[in-house]
């Protein structure tokens, strides 16, 4: 396989507070290969919005990448270090080489702009297409999209569009430079499923045709069972799970990746079968239990979980951070 296009490792994120700092991530490690699609999954609050934000440098001022490395292989095969990148360093990689579709895209696109103007700005920053160019690379990136009437929209304000066309409008923004890494933070969260079922479906076609690389951020397993190649499950700034995507569907072995596999409908799924909610929530950042941290939730917890655990082989390609792993779990 390829050398990867991002290697992050060991990463550390902290948010300061008042008086002292809460740890956001905990030695954070993924790697990401060309042309494949890696999702993160969680509840919310586990991290994976906070690990998109640090690998494009766009952390709050209160955070801070406090350890670890976020290593990006470039186009021309270049690897540098994002976490000691330089700001301008940065501005020049952020949609050239690097692009994020944000999840709710009323509040990512500028109202007072029109949407053509929005990602013609792309092309004015990185690249030399003159006026008359833009123009045209912006409707050529609209028609890709799929938003009908393409020449017609392209002076057309956000609020003017629906919101399954604002969201392939933020597709079109993320991919007008031809990225060689996107981000997908959520993007079909606030989407009703049809339109959902076709922002994923262009998705994947648009990466067929660039071959580019996706991190998928998502909580649904049900669109991580449709789009990604390999999984990453984190729970409460960690990862507990990581494994090739059809394999962690067929032996799921963190208690807390049964868990979410058994909350939630899937297809395939016996008609009529319960679904059983996990119980409690993930813990507050200032006050995370000793150990394993999804212990208390647990229904397999014992005297061995209030220690320290950390990902080890579970099987090939496949790791777990759990002293039970691929034990069956009753309850959770």
């Amino acid at each position: 396989m390829n050398e990867p296009v991002l290697d992050v490792r060991n990463l550390r994120v902290a948010f300061r507070a008042r008086r002292s700092s809460v740890t956001a991530l905990r030695d954070v490690s993924f790697t990401l290969h060309p042309g494949r699609t890696l999702a993160l999954v969680g509840e919310s609050g586990s991290g994976k919005s906070v690990s998109s934000l640090a690998i494009m440098g766009l952390l709050p001022p209160n955070g801070a990448v406090t350890g670890g490395a976020i290593h990006y292989r470039a186009v021309d095969g270049s690897v540098s270090d994002l976490t000691t990148a330089s700001k301008s360093e940065m501005r020049a990689r952020r949609g050239a080489e690097i692009a994020m579709i944000f999840q709710e895209p009323m509040s990512s696109l500028n109202p007072l702009f029109t949407i053509g103007d929005q990602i013609g700005e792309m092309l004015l920053l990185h690249t030399d297409l003159d006026a008359r160019q833009r123009r045209q690379r912006v409707l050529e990136m609209l028609e890709l999209v799929e938003i009908p009437a393409a020449a017609s929209r392209i002076d057309n304000y956000p609020h003017e569009l629906s919101g399954g066309m604002r969201q392939r409008v933020m597709i079109a923004l993320a991919m007008v430079c031809n990225p060689a890494l996107l981000i997908a933070d959520e993007p079909t969260t606030a989407l009703d499923v049809t339109i959902q079922a076709q922002i994923l479906d262009l998705m994947r076609r648009l990466q067929k045709e660039l071959g580019m690389s996706i991190l998928f951020i998502t909580h649904d397993m049900g669109v991580v069972a449709e789009m990604a190649d390999d999984v990453a499950v984190m729970y409460a700034g960690a990862i507990v799970e990581q494994a090739g995507a059809s394999e962690l569907f067929a032996r799921p072995s963190h208690p807390y990746t049964r868990g979410l596999l058994h909350s939630i409908p899937m297809p395939g799924r016996p008609e009529g079968e319960r679904l059983v909610p996990i119980p409690g929530t993930v813990p507050p950042l200032h006050a995370m239990p000793e150990g394993c941290a999804f212990a208390p939730r647990c229904g397999l917890a014992d005297e061995a979980c209030r220690k320290p655990v950390s990902l080890s082989d579970f099987a090939p390609n496949h790791r777990v951070a759990c002293f039970h792993a691929g034990r069956e779990v009753t309850h959770v």
